[in-house]
């Protein structure tokens, strides 16, 4: 690998407090120097990209991530899914155990691991599954999966519905040091739901999701994890009452976590009326009111929420061209991320971008331990994985655009501003827009 130099930026870590106007040289995948006027130095680089105008950060980390493969490769596979992270900026995600068969055993690990050397163009660490197949009776084998790379453990798409396996999960996350993401939906209350429970699906004649099918796991795994201590992360948070559950876990001084995803920081249930029963709009847990929307940005001000993620669910077109009460819930995020969430949050005034750009890097990567790697940050000889990002570029979401396989997304047209404009992982451009 040669020698990059990125130039003319403003580099911002928020682990370390950086944030100053300097270059920064890449070699053999490491950052081997961050200082002014390098570009001026006598360095002769194999590459340089102009970072003028631009934040160079950490490298942006999802920790929540569909990559459908093995099993649904038509939606997604880890080759296109990662093509889709690197243009929307992110030089690692955090794969859910989802797939068919699921990532529950530690070859399935192994699998995921060979496929991303093979075809993948940025990190894809896995989430495993914490009970054997999803199915919520059985405990997976979490000590061979931890051992073989796994960095998390979640059902995620159901909810470990049983108390006893529950607390069983929770020591055994805590045992191997890892963080236990919890798809937090009450299966009884849920059964059938298509939308946020209210005044609009009574109108609509759909089926409820109410907020208290989520506020209950939480409340039940806060309390099963009292004794256990085990790191409890809170995924696609939605409900104002969720807030304050995490925020009173947090004041007890319990490792709870949480995260909020784009929709549901912008979009509310009505959309889906007003848009015609549009399927685009169905994801799990559902967006719901503008009182949630107002407590997720509450939680993010005050420092209780303090991970983004994007739910990123790619599609096939023939599972949402279908009534809406039929249709699969999820949408694709991780190329239009960035933007909403600058949209939600800066133009919103919750947070500034060294904020967001925390909560992007480091946080996730604390939580999925990631930060032991040396991601999540900018620091000598630590790993080149960087993100450039024109926060003032103005433009306009377009499914024609996107580098991953599915379009599902209802902000397609949206006009918005903030972009990645060149992603590096271990020292490659993987994508550039200069």
């Amino acid at each position: 690998m040669g020698r990059l130099l990125i130039v003319g930026g403003r580099v911002l870590d928020p682990s370390s407090g950086l944030d100053v106007e300097a270059d920064i040289a890449i070699e053999n995948g490491v950052i081997a120097e961050i200082a002014p006027g390098l570009s001026r130095a006598g360095l002769r680089p194999e590459q340089v990209l102009d970072a003028g105008g631009c934040l160079v950060t950490p490298g942006l980390i999802d920790p929540h991530v569909h990559l459908r493969e093995p099993g649904n490769e038509r939606a997604e596979t880890i080759a296109s899914g990662t093509a889709a992270a690197v243009a929307g900026g992110f030089t690692s995600v955090c794969c859910m155990p989802n797939t068919t068969p699921a990532l529950d055993n530690d070859s399935m690990v192994y699998f995921v691991q060979a496929r991303t050397e093979a075809t993948g163009v940025c990190r894809v660490f896995p989430v495993c599954a914490a009970s054997k197949g999803r199915h919520g009776h059985e405990l997976a084998e979490i000590p061979l999966m931890a051992r073989a790379g796994a960095c998390g453990f979640s059902d995620d798409g159901d909810c470990i519905a049983s108390a006893g396996l529950m607390a069983r999960v929770l020591s055994a996350c805590k045992a191997v040091d890892r963080p236990f993401m919890q798809h937090c939906q009450e299966p009884t209350m849920t059964r059938n739901a298509a939308m946020h429970a209210g005044v609009v699906s009574t109108r609509l004649d759909l089926g409820g999701w109410p907020r208290v099918a989520e506020e209950l796991i939480i409340e039940r795994d806060v309390r099963l994890n009292r004794a256990i201590g085990c790191a409890y992360h809170v995924q696609h948070m939605s409900s104002a009452g969720s807030v304050e559950i995490v925020a009173a876990a947090q004041k007890l001084g319990l490792p709870v976590t949480c995260e909020a995803t784009p929709h549901h920081l912008l979009l509310m249930c009505d959309l889906i009326e007003s848009s015609g029963y549009d399927t685009r709009f169905k994801v799990n847990p559902p967006i719901r009111e503008q009182s949630d929307i107002d407590a997720l940005k509450d939680a993010i001000a005050r420092g209780i929420c303090t991970v983004l993620g994007t739910d990123h669910a790619p599609h096939t077109p023939e599972s949402k061209d279908v009534p809406f009460d039929q249709a699969t819930f999820g949408m694709v995020g991780l190329e239009t991320a960035l933007a909403l969430y600058a949209e939600a949050l800066i133009e919103g005034n919750v947070i500034d971008w060294p904020r967001l750009i925390a909560m992007m890097t480091i946080e996730p990567a604390r939580l999925c331990r990631l930060d032991r790697l040396g991601l999540g940050s900018i620091t000598l000889a630590g790993p080149a994985d960087i993100t450039v990002i024109d926060p003032s570029e103005r433009w306009t979401i377009s499914a024609a655009t996107f580098a991953g396989s599915s379009r599902n997304s209802p902000f397609v047209g949206r006009q918005v501003r903030g972009r990645a404009v060149a992603t590096v992982v271990a020292g490659k451009v993987r994508m550039s827009r200069r």
